[in-house]
């Protein structure tokens, strides 16, 4: 009847935070799992409820396993493709998806889907398996994982659709739309508003619609119409997707983003950007004549990479600092195009962000 730590779960549990615990001051990243275990201790001495604790399990393991299956492509390029479960795979939505799929694929890109059908299958047949991630979302009905990655390792099941969310919006350097319900709607929208408030890095985003299309440019005119033409948004946000029927320009749209934009992220109260290639002395002025507006004081300034930086490998890139407002994220990307405009990349970057 002898039992050992490791036939408790409890006392096994226990060896191991010990374990951790004493490992926390040569971690790398000791500080933010201290964070982490304080967070958790703090909330188990709170008066929360079982299934407050099933919503923080579930997550957790929904994030668990995105971040392990992420990990080995961190520094690879990928598109996000977003688009109804619904459209059959003998309608010009689907082979548009499919091909634009396979031209990213082709330009270094591995594609992210829901791992769905329709669009999503489209995503996944026209990348391939061995360049696909499939994103799936536990559904009463729709919602089976598509024959293209099916099986795959980069298939990541999800819980939650805010866990899912995330990961589209973190992992992806480029955003696709094809026409869709209320999911791709919601997924518009939110892509939009999480750039409009500054809350997730610039990407571009592209609303493809088969040649002759008029899905995307409803919904525009919408925004026109009733958002707009009533002040509810500001008039340079329109700056923040691009709306085309042609692969040629959408590809191109999201090529040319990272042209000699790189990244970009703050440090205290600082915009950081980082450039694939110099901007000359009267690039940077220009920049400055037509963008002062955004500033909330100073200028558009180079700089050397900032110390904070070294850890996330900033040396190789050019810099540009300034104080930007926060506020005019149309305007932002509009000085990201303005910007690409620009000199040229002076080698081949293998990935627009190191994460």
């Amino acid at each position: 009847m002898a039992s050992s730590l490791s036939s408790n779960p409890s006392e096994s549990l226990h060896a191991d935070v010990l374990r951790l615990l004493d490992r926390l001051p040569n971690s790398q990243h000791g500080e933010l799992i201290q964070l982490v275990l304080a967070t958790i201790v703090r909330m188990a001495e709170s008066d929360i409820d079982r299934l407050d604790w099933k919503i923080c399990a579930a997550s957790l393991q929904d994030m668990e396993r995105a971040f392990k299956t992420f990990y080995p492509y961190r520094h690879v390029r990928k598109i996000a493709i977003f688009g109804s479960a619904r459209i059959m795979p003998d309608t010009p939505e689907y082979a548009l998806a499919a091909e634009f799929a396979h031209r990213v694929t082709q330009d270094g890109f591995m594609v992210i889907t829901g791992a769905g059908g329709g669009i999503m299958q489209a995503g996944n047949e026209g990348a391939g398996r061995e360049k696909s991630f499939g994103l799936n979302i536990q559904l009463p009905f729709e919602q089976g994982a598509n024959p293209f990655i099916e099986g795959d390792p980069k298939l990541v099941p999800f819980k939650y659709f805010f866990t899912r969310k995330l990961f589209f919006l973190r992992e992806s350097d480029a955003l696709a739309l094809f026409p869709g319900g209320f999911g791709t709607q919601d997924e518009a929208f939110e892509c939009i508003t999480l750039t409009q408030t500054g809350k997730s890095s610039p990407v571009p985003l592209v609303l493809i619609d088969k040649p002759g299309g008029n899905y995307w440019h409803d919904w525009h005119d919408y925004i026109q119409k009733q958002l707009l033409k009533r002040g509810l948004i500001s008039a340079d946000d329109p700056s923040l997707y691009t709306i085309t029927d042609r692969l040629d320009v959408a590809c191109e749209t999201i090529a040319n983003f990272y042209r000699v934009f790189h990244s970009c992220r703050y440090f205290g109260n600082r915009l950081v950007i980082r450039l694939n290639s110099e901007l000359s002395d009267a690039d940077v002025e220009q920049l400055n004549e037509n963008f002062s507006d955004i500033l909330v004081k100073g200028r558009i300034e180079k700089s050397q990479p900032l110390p904070q930086e070294k850890q996330d490998m900033a040396d190789g890139y050019s810099h540009l600092v300034m104080y930007f407002n926060q506020r005019d994220l149309g305007r932002l990307y509009q000085f990201i195009a303005a910007l690409n405009q620009f000199g040229a990349p002076t080698e081949e970057r293998t990935h627009p962000e190191r994460k």
